[in-house]
Parts: C-alpha cells; sequence; structure tokens
C-alpha cells in the first residue's frame, strides 16, 4: 500500500518523521521520548476511566446474577415447603369414595 503522507511539508510544526531513517542526535531523540511520555500520560487517564466503569458494570452484573440465583433458589425451596404441606393435608383429611 503505498505512503499517503506527503513526502516533504510546508509546515516546519508538523512534519512527520521516521526516527529509524533520519538521522537524529540522542538530544532530539530523547525529546521525541519525553513528549511521547506525556501524550500517553494524558491518554492514560481516559483509560484507567474506561476500565474503572467497564470493571464496575461487569462486576454488578455479577453480583445481580449472583444474587437472583440465591433469589430463585429461595424461592423454589417456598414451594417444596408449600407442596408438602399440601400433602399432609391430603393425607390427614377423612377419606371418601372421591379421594
Amino acid at each position: 500500500m503505498a505512503d499517503k503522507t506527503p513526502l516533504e511539508s510546508v509546515a516546519r510544526v508538523a512534519t512527520r518523521i521516521d526516527p529509524t531513517k533520519e538521522g537524529l542526535s540522542i538530544d532530539q531523540i530523547h525529546f521525541i521520548r519525553q513528549v511521547e511520555l506525556e501524550q500517553w500520560k494524558k491518554k492514560i487517564h481516559k483509560l484507567r476511566t474506561r476500565n474503572v466503569v467497564t470493571g464496575l458494570a461487569i462486576g454488578a452484573l455479577v453480583v445481580g446474577i449472583y444474587g437472583f440465583t440465591f433469589y430463585s433458589v429461595s424461592q423454589e425451596k417456598v414451594m417444596d415447603e408449600m407442596d408438602e404441606e399440601a400433602k399432609r393435608a391430603r393425607l390427614q383429611a377423612p377419606k371418601n369414595g372421591a379421594n
């Protein structure tokens, strides 16, 4: 694929360079690394915030599923107890021809 960046730019400030191909001094390479580090520090705050929000959302989902599971299991026990009570009531009821 063709490189779409211009070979030479008129603007001195926004010129793109390839540090591996350009003959840069040690001070220039050090400056480039400092600028990249500062840009990375600016971006890391947004990424950290997004990661925290995502983690909280996933945690809330897990806690919700966990809570719903306990709630469902407790409801099933109530239904089982009601079935047992109904069986006892049928056994204790007087017997007649219709039972």
